[in-house]
């Protein structure tokens, strides 16, 4: 984690300026986060509040269209094989599937362009890729493939999907992700109906030991973390009318 990384060097820092007690301070917080993040369930019981903020409703009997954002692409494997590989977040595509194969006249979205700090091919294209794959009519398929984050996922997709009153879109996107991602989408004046997938918590951990899986444990703490920062950031740079959208 990088905050555990600054935390150690400002330690080491100190501690060459012979401010040793506040160096230990700073190295004593950093292992303590590690040990948090790493061993216990720290981070399921913060991802929770996200991942419940939006229950997935009945399934609609007409679907207009669905948006699929981006981040469920392995994205340097498949700007060298030109393939589909799914990361983690994968289930993000695998629910719009399911979903475009039970509505067939629905048109899909997939808001995805390239990573912002390295040269890599556009999700969509990847996203786009898979859909076809497993038989979706390329006619159907509308790729947003310059957005570089949920904020201009939510414009682009708006402007492409060019729905109109009494139309139904689905959202779909991580169920931790979904605050954020609603709070945009009606700044940007485009009425979705959350559509949460790739959950990663049950929802019924307490607070507590869990020594296994330490790698998965500080990713969860990680993605927590990082999301209730952006909800934050957003809300107060104005990019959301609040701090944890809801229903």
């Amino acid at each position: 984690m990088s905050l555990v990384v600054l935390l150690l060097l400002a330690g080491l820092a100190l501690s060459w300026l012979k401010r040793r007690w506040i160096a230990r301070l700073f190295v004593g917080s950093a292992l303590l986060l590690l040990f948090v993040c790493c061993f216990t369930t720290f981070g399921y019981v913060l991802i929770t509040p996200l991942e419940q903020r939006f229950e997935r409703p009945s399934e609609p009997a007409q679907v207009d269209g669905i948006v699929v954002l981006g981040g469920g692409m392995d994205g340097e494997v498949n700007s060298v094989r030109r393939g589909y590989e799914l990361n983690r977040s994968g289930d993000r595509y695998v629910e719009a599937l399911r979903l475009a194969i039970r509505h067939p006249g629905a048109r899909i979205v997939i808001a995805g362009g390239p990573a912002a700090l390295v040269q890599q091919e556009p999700e969509a294209l990847a996203g786009k890729r898979f859909f076809e794959a497993f038989g979706v009519a390329p006619e159907r398929i509308l790729t947003d493939d310059q957005s570089r984050n949920t904020e201009e996922n939510a414009r682009f997709a708006k402007q492409l999907a060019g729905a109109t009153d009494g139309q139904t879109w689905l959202l779909v996107t991580s169920a931790f992700h979904m605050p954020r991602a609603v709070g945009l989408f009606r700044k940007a004046d485009f009425a979705v109906v959350p559509w949460p997938a790739d959950y990663l918590a049950s929802g019924a951990e307490g607070l507590g030991i869990k020594p296994d899986q330490s790698t998965e444990n500080i990713s969860v703490s990680s993605l927590a973390l990082r999301e209730w920062a952006g909800l934050l950031g957003y809300y107060l740079t104005g990019r959301i009318d609040e701090v944890l959208p809801g229903p």
